[in-house]
């Protein structure tokens, strides 16, 4: 008998990104990885990366694709519950509960394999990331884009949104026992131009809201939203009014998203420079907006084919020495 030691085989660990509508995107991934016969063994995911990525660990990934692909404008506004702007415009407990129909598990210790999300401690700027504990909480911190939906209270910390530290955790699929990551970027060229017309565009008929542009109405939805709630301070309204007539200027969500996005990019560029992968997949994705969920099939197809095109390079486990 030989006296090697049998090398085990490598474990292999998906790190999901951040990127909103984008993120559908994942779905078509993970359909690309199951067909390829690759085992996943740890999950590690950055805000709808971390949704996501806590369905397919409770595996329940195809219920919630359906969810998505069902979206219409009646379903897409029942998740937002708009609330006072104290913290964040909406307060994200109507998104909870959707998660929670497709996890039973309680806790992510109960989950099929282990996962991790990502958020950031909004006082310290740190990174957080969350491998136990109550799983609706750690998705719904990792969700929390900050401006939009409001932050998240766990253990004595204000959590946000993970993508604003890490948006592909790589490292994190690694502390988890990965030996091969392999990470889905969704924020690859992002055309941030986009983000400063998404909000423009007129009222529609309800006729209108049926057809394919639903999600661009729903951004001008919440836009207006703002205004009645801006509306109670008439006199600052008016001299507003007076002057953005005069120079018309993006509103703060155009600039709240577009600042995310060109921030996201840097810092994605940055960590996947450090923390190398040993997969890639980009799939371009930079014409979709912030909220064109009502775009799913085309995302999920987009997701589905840059993956197969990748999934080729995935190293192959090192079988065991013969006795």
């Amino acid at each position: 008998m030989s006296g090697t030691v049998p090398v085990a085989p490598r474990r292999v660990g998906l790190a999901l990104g951040s990127g909103s509508a984008r993120g559908l995107a994942h779905f078509g991934v993970l359909r690309a990885i199951e067909e390829a016969g690759i085992a996943v063994d740890v999950i590690a995911g950055t805000s709808i990366g971390a949704l996501i990525g806590a369905v397919h660990a409770a595996g329940r990934l195809d219920t919630l694709a359906a969810t998505f692909r069902a979206l219409d404008w009646p379903r897409m506004v029942a998740f937002f519950d708009v609330v006072l702007p104290k913290s964040g415009l909406i307060d994200g407990t109507r998104i909870a509960a959707m998660v929670r129909e497709h996890i039973p598990s309680a806790t992510i210790e109960a989950l099929s394999r282990p996962y991790a999300a990502v958020a950031t401690d909004l006082a310290t700027g740190e990174e957080v990331v969350i491998s136990s504990g109550d799983v609706i909480e750690a998705v719904r911190a990792s969700i929390s884009v900050p401006g939009i939906f409001t932050p998240v209270r766990r253990n004595g910390r204000i959590l946000v949104d993970g993508g604003l530290v890490n948006p592909v955790p790589v490292a994190v699929a690694r502390a988890l026992g990965a030996d091969v990551v392999i990470a889905v970027d969704l924020n690859h060229g992002i055309v941030v131009g986009k983000n400063l017309t998404a909000w423009r565009s007129p009222r529609v008929s309800g006729a209108a809201m049926r057809s394919p542009g639903w999600a661009r109405s729903l951004q001008q939805g919440v836009r207006d939203v703002t205004n009645r709630l801006l509306a109670r301070d008439l006199p600052a309204v008016a001299r507003l009014a007076r002057w953005s007539a005069a120079e018309p200027m993006p509103s703060i969500f155009e600039v709240l998203l577009a600042s995310i996005n060109i921030m996201e990019t840097t810092i994605t560029e940055a960590r996947l420079t450090q923390d190398r992968p040993e997969i890639l997949i980009r799939p371009p994705l930079g014409h979709i907006r912030f909220l064109d969920f009502d775009r799913a099939e085309e995302i999920i197809e987009i997701g589905y084919r840059s993956a197969v095109a990748h999934l080729a390079e995935v190293p192959a486990p090192h079988p065991p020495d013969p006795p």
